[in-house]
């Protein structure tokens, strides 16, 4: 069946039919998707009703998938380590209590934020899947940050040009209000660094490479490298830049962290159960593109 598209947000977002997730995809459909992704770096797949491990092989083909943080840390997870838990359920699919570590971890999401950013290798593609989702709120925002590249003045372009910005998890966790790190999360979760702005190389076009991970710019003090880093976000976060996606059940959004960033927002009755699944591509070329 031939994938047919339709505009969500021009030339940014787009949902897409002809694809059925529940086999993995030949290599022809791998090669189009991938091809659409350039210039959509947003991809909606409606009534995508799959199993764990359908979702895993149907991204399997895209790249090598990324371990869960919660299985580098030793945090009690429901699925299996190849999938992130964006949900606000425990392992008994009961509401997680207030304070509890895990929901805490997925309230740290309601703020912009690019997928691994804090990995030595970052995440290229995220796959999430809405098993249950919210009947009021709980719309996840994506904002192109290509789109805010392009809006940066010139003159900023030419000092941001080089720049190399710290990706910190436990920072991100620190702003959100977790407790102290343990040494273990300190020793397991360590500051990456990447560029401010990367270039995709089959487009050529230039992004911003964003995140609340984000701590300071590399070799400038501290407070003027967060003032930059917030001027550059309200820049990227302007209103035409953003596509607001409103989930029904069964759909997957596919998203190109690379010249994306994204953020969950609050859902109605907090308590009423949200079932979000994630599965990511790593970006194995990414110091290839990182160094161009």
């Amino acid at each position: 069946m031939a994938i047919s598209k339709r505009d969500l947000h021009p030339g940014f977002a787009v949902e897409i039919t002809g694809v059925d997730m529940r086999a993995p995809p030949s290599v022809a459909q791998v090669a189009e998707i991938e091809s659409l992704i350039h210039q959509y770096p947003v991809v909606v797949l409606p009534a995508q009703d799959i199993t764990d491990e359908q979702q895993r092989e149907f991204c399997r083909p895209f790249g090598e998938l990324q371990k869960s943080v919660a299985s580098r840390t030793n945090v009690e997870a429901r699925l299996n380590e190849e999938m992130t838990d964006a949900s606000n359920l425990g392992k008994n699919n009961k509401p997680l209590e207030a304070g509890d570590k895990r929901r805490m971890n997925n309230l740290g999401s309601r703020r912009w934020h690019t997928d691994g950013s804090f990995n030595r290798t970052p995440v290229k593609y995220s796959f999430l899947s809405g098993r249950i989702v919210a009947t009021s709120g709980g719309e996840t925002q994506f904002a192109d940050m290509r789109a805010g590249y392009d809006a940066v003045p010139a003159e900023m372009q030419d000092m941001i040009e080089g720049l190399v910005v710290e990706h910190n998890l436990l920072h991100s966790r620190a702003m959100a209000g977790f407790p102290a790190a343990t040494e273990d999360e300190k020793n397991t979760l360590v500051p990456m660094h990447q560029r401010l702005v990367r270039k995709n190389l089959r487009t050529g076009r230039k992004s911003l490479y964003l995140s609340a991970h984000a701590s300071h710019i590399v070799g400038w003090p501290k407070p003027e490298g967060m003032m930059l880093l917030y001027e550059l976000t309200d820049i990227a976060t302007r209103p035409e830049c953003i596509y607001t996606h409103t989930w029904r059940t069964n759909d997957v959004v596919l998203w190109d962290n690379r010249v994306t960033m994204h953020r969950a927002r609050r859902h109605y009755p907090e308590t009423a159960p949200r079932d979000m699944r994630r599965v990511s591509i790593i970006d194995v070329d990414a110091q290839k593109e990182l160094a161009a």
